[in-house]
């Protein structure tokens, strides 16, 4: 190691920045016979995990492509869901090369593209119609995506469970700091936190690839700052209140999901039943027992058991963001909910791709 790196190394990692008073790395140093398995009692987070989940997201997605094909395509079919084929518009350079940077053009921008392709500003707007609708992914392949997020969320749901239910810190979330940071992870939760890690990065990985929506880069940010946040939790020894934050977030994803396979298929009526239990969950998890129990606990519970430091200070700072982000979104989810009741029809919270051919062609001609 060059003595330049190894004192920016020594510097990022300095304990008086990451752990509390008088704790040093070298507290978490393992034995070196069988450090590369578990004792029966675990072992101490180490920063070199966090690179396992990243060859494991290519393995989820090996498995999201063979339950997508294997399951829910077969599925949809079965539902009479239709495998369309995409109907592009007649091929124009110009036309092609300016929908890549942008799907929906402004008049003016219309205006130009007209003189450059020579073609009348109608036969532009129909052109940029035909070529955004045949971007647009088809039912079938909604349904398959989302019937895996379901199958995952589901799956890492029922093992949250299976790994907490025994642990002192789900009953009882002072164990969360009692004896911070020697806490040593179970074979168990450290399979939780990489399965968790792993699915995320698949996500921020696939985006580009899946159903497009418009707030792609939203999400984008969402999920890497869930990655960030995980990262965090694991280096500072938090896994314990990490392990509570997962498993309260993780309640309403399934139900969302569902409620979205139930609309595609179009059972109306249960998808708005299975939608409604949505909500309440995630008004319950996310606006009750989050900030009650979780965020009450690490602003005010921690400081009774150790010395406060920087990196304690920033991670609350992320689980505040967090809950403000969870009223951003009970807030968007209140006027989905207001929009049902209004028309009597449950969209997807997360709306897909680009706006449609006529809306495009709306917002161009009160531009005019």
């Amino acid at each position: 190691m060059s003595p330049v790196f190894s004192e920016i190394s020594s510097w990022f990692w300095n304990p008086d920045v990451w752990l509390p008073t008088n704790i040093t790395w070298v507290t978490f140093k393992e034995p070196e016979v069988g450090k590369d398995t578990f004792e029966s009692s675990g072992k101490f987070a180490k920063f070199s995990d966090l690179w396992y989940p990243i060859p494991l997201a290519l393995l989820v997605m090996i498995l999201r492509w063979v339950v997508e094909n294997g399951v829910f395509r077969r599925v949809g079919v079965w539902f009479g869901m239709k495998d369309c084929k995409r109907h592009y518009p007649r091929n124009n350079s110009v036309l092609e090369n300016s929908f890549r940077n942008l799907s929906v053009p402004s008049w003016r921008e219309i205006e130009a593209l007209s003189a450059q392709a020579g073609l009348s500003t109608r036969e532009v707007e129909v052109w940029f119609r035909q070529r955004r609708q045949a971007e647009l992914p088809n039912t079938l392949q909604k349904f398959c995506e989302t019937g895996w997020r379901f199958t995952f969320y589901a799956g890492i749901l029922c093992y949250g469970f299976t790994c907490l239910w025994h642990k002192p810190w789900f009953w009882n979330i002072d164990h969360c700091w009692k004896d911070y940071p020697n806490h040593k992870v179970d074979n168990d939760i450290w399979v939780y936190y990489m399965l968790e890690l792993s699915f995320y990065w698949s996500l921020s990985i696939s985006q580009f690839f899946d159903v497009k929506r418009k707030d792609f880069w939203g999400m984008f940010i969402h999920h890497n700052a869930t990655i960030a946040l995980m990262m965090f939790s694991w280096t500072t020894h938090f896994i314990r209140i990490g392990t509570l934050v997962l498993i309260v977030h993780d309640c309403a994803d399934p139900l969302l999901e569902l409620a979205k396979i139930f609309r595609y298929a179009r059972y109306k009526k249960t998808c708005d039943a299975v939608f409604a239990l949505f909500s309440i969950v995630w008004v319950v998890t996310r606006c009750g027992v989050y900030p009650a129990w979780i965020l009450y606990s690490t602003l005010f519970d921690a400081v009774k058991f150790f010395d406060m430091f920087p990196a304690y200070y920033i991670f609350n700072g992320l689980l505040c963001t967090l809950q403000f982000l969870h009223i951003v979104w009970t807030y968007l989810l209140y006027k989905v909910i207001q929009k049902a009741l209004s028309k009597g029809n449950i969209d997807d919270m997360r709306s897909d791709s680009e706006p449609s051919g006529d809306e495009g062609d709306t917002k161009n001609k009160k531009n005019r």
